[in-house]
């Protein structure tokens, strides 16, 4: 009488474990990018998201998170903090955006030129790019803010001005290199034009190196406008800025620490939301 074979189950191919892992790690990486989609919803919808205005008493002040209907507490004058958050999330995170299509536009139209041009246009356009990256950036935007004096515009303006070159370093790298691949010399001996071969054979091959830095920019703009803010350099008192709401309210630190943490902690969420989006863009586009 044969006996039954038992049944020993067998592991899955390597071909389709690989297959699976990678389409679970492309979801991931689109649940990334729907983050930063979420995230710039919100701070575009701050004041229909906020309970009340950010500059009005609406209550008693140093109220604790979750009492009176304040669900993050309010300060130390009686303003709801999640409202002035979601507001200072609202100017943080755009102005972030702005700063890094500033550099994209600007940094990535030197970068172009230089990349395609070559010569002593790519020489001179380098050269100045250098210099603007031998600069310490912090003093840099410290240095023009307190000169042209606080203020978000001010504050944009100084941190684009620090920011654009590497973008311009990025670009004429990624140029540089697709200019030597074989459909764009035969574009030149076809006799295209230099600013057709720029548009048409250069510039679209750079986009996702250019799309990938901007996206893992973001974060790391969150931090430096929310810290030159912190040092006072943002938005004049009593406006709602993430930064500056954390250093004005240091002082209750020990005995209503909701005030200056609560701005804090969305900064971080904010940057840690931001880098994980990044990482995503990152993905995504690796490869194209």
């Amino acid at each position: 009488m044969a006996v039954a074979e038992a049944y020993v189950p067998t592991a899955a191919p390597p071909a389709r474990r690989d297959r699976a892992v990678r389409a679970a790690r492309g979801r991931l990486d689109w649940l990334a990018v729907g983050l930063l989609v979420l995230v710039t919803l919100v701070a575009l919808a701050a004041p229909l998201l906020a309970p009340h205005g950010p500059l009005d008493p609406v209550g008693t002040p140093t109220a604790a998170p979750g009492t009176e209907g304040f669900l993050l507490g309010s300060d130390s004058v009686g303003r709801d903090i999640l409202s002035r958050v979601l507001y200072g999330l609202r100017s943080s995170w755009l102005a972030a955006l702005a700063v890094v299509t500033f550099g994209l536009l600007f940094g990535g139209l030197v970068g172009l030129v230089a990349g395609a041009r070559g010569g002593w246009v790519d020489t001179l356009l380098m050269r100045l790019t250098d210099g603007f990256l031998a600069l310490p950036a912090p003093v840099v935007a410290i240095a023009v803010v307190a000169a042209l004096g606080p203020g978000l515009l001010n504050t944009l303006l100084a941190v684009s001005l620090v920011w654009w070159p590497f973008y311009a370093r990025i670009l004429r790298g990624e140029i540089r290199t697709l200019a030597a691949r074989p459909h764009v010399e035969a574009a030149r001996l076809a006799g295209t034009g230099g600013v057709r071969i720029a548009l048409k054979h250069l510039l679209p091959g750079a986009i996702p190196a250019a799309v990938v830095t901007a996206s893992l920019d973001i974060g790391t703009l969150v931090l430096t406008l929310a810290s030159l803010s912190f040092l006072g350099l943002g938005q004049s008192a009593p406006a709602p800025e993430l930064g500056a709401d954390a250093a004005r309210n240091l002082s209750y630190l020990l005995q209503n620490w909701w005030i200056p943490v609560m701005p804090g902690i969305a900064v971080a969420l904010l940057s840690l939301a931001a880098n994980v989006a990044g990482d995503g863009v990152r993905n995504l586009m690796s490869g194209r």
